[in-house]
């Protein structure tokens, strides 16, 4: 048997796109645990003269606290209302094959072809002749609509994979479709369950253009309007700014850590087994 050679075209390319990724995020960190003056004499590539957390204490202190608190709330109710709805609207797409059912699940998944920027004119009316102008809920809901096409077509694909002959052993049983689901459909869709949840966290928690609009104080802004604002109040404190972004960021990363294997498990099931 001949030896495998070394693939030095490969090893090169994936250092220069481990340069590529860990070159910001160095920059990142770094400079959020140095002083304005540290950073400013050293420059953003120079290891830290002396470490300080006293940006990320600056940053609580100027109302970060509650943009997260803001954003954890939107996202919390974001991720409820897609796994109340997406389930049970993709098994009555699965197990009802008329001609009408499919064409309004083709009609509702163009809304992945809708971008939000295309309709904020008229979502900003609803939204404040609502009453919900300034307000959380109106943050929820639009943010919440925008995920349930991608989110049903993933689950959807997800639940065609279940095999036929499983649904028809149940059916002998005398089971309900309600039991059918319960105890069958949900179980087995478990990849695609959560799937769909950190699809629409991630929505919902990097969400800039709808709480940009639809909302206008300070209580009810989030960490993506905060890192906006905090461009224009720190002005030149790089420092202080980063350190927002690695707060920001925190979440995000341990979402992606912990659930990255169920993330792909479940977008393969929109292709098939």
């Amino acid at each position: 048997m001949s030896k495998q050679r070394p693939n030095y075209l490969a090893g090169l390319g994936s250092l220069a796109w481990l340069i590529i990724v860990g070159a910001p995020l160095y920059v990142l960190v770094s400079a959020s645990v140095q002083s304005r003056t540290d950073y400013g004499a050293s420059g953003p590539l120079s290891l830290p003269r002396h470490f300080t957390l006293r940006n990320y204490i600056d940053d609580f202190s100027t109302g970060f606290g509650r943009y997260f608190l803001n954003t954890v709330i939107v996202t919390v109710c974001v991720v409820a209302i897609v796994l109340v709805v997406v389930p049970p609207l993709s098994y009555t797409i699965v197990r009802s094959r008329g001609r009408v059912t499919t064409a309004v699940f083709r009609l509702f998944l163009l809304g992945l072809a809708i971008p939000a920027q295309a309709v904020i004119v008229p979502m900003f009316y609803v939204i404040s002749k609502a009453g919900l102008y300034d307000n959380l809920i109106g943050v929820i809901l639009p943010t919440a609509a925008f995920s349930l096409p991608m989110c049903a077509l993933v689950l959807t694909g997800v639940m065609r994979d279940i095999t036929p002959d499983l649904y028809e052993a149940m059916a002998i049983d005398g089971a309900s479709s309600w039991r059918v689901f319960r105890q069958l459909v949900l179980p087995l869709s478990r990849g695609g369950l959560s799937t769909i949840a950190v699809f629409s966290a991630l929505q919902a928690w990097n969400g800039f253009l709808f709480p940009l609009v639809l909302t206008q104080s300070d209580s009810t802004k989030v960490i993506t309007l905060g890192l906006y604002n905090f461009r224009t109040q720190y002005g030149i404190n790089v420092p202080g700014l980063l350190a927002a972004v690695v707060l920001s960021m925190v979440p995000v990363l341990l979402v992606y850590l912990f659930a990255r294997r169920t993330l792909v498990q479940g977008l393969m099931g929109v292709g098939g087994k």
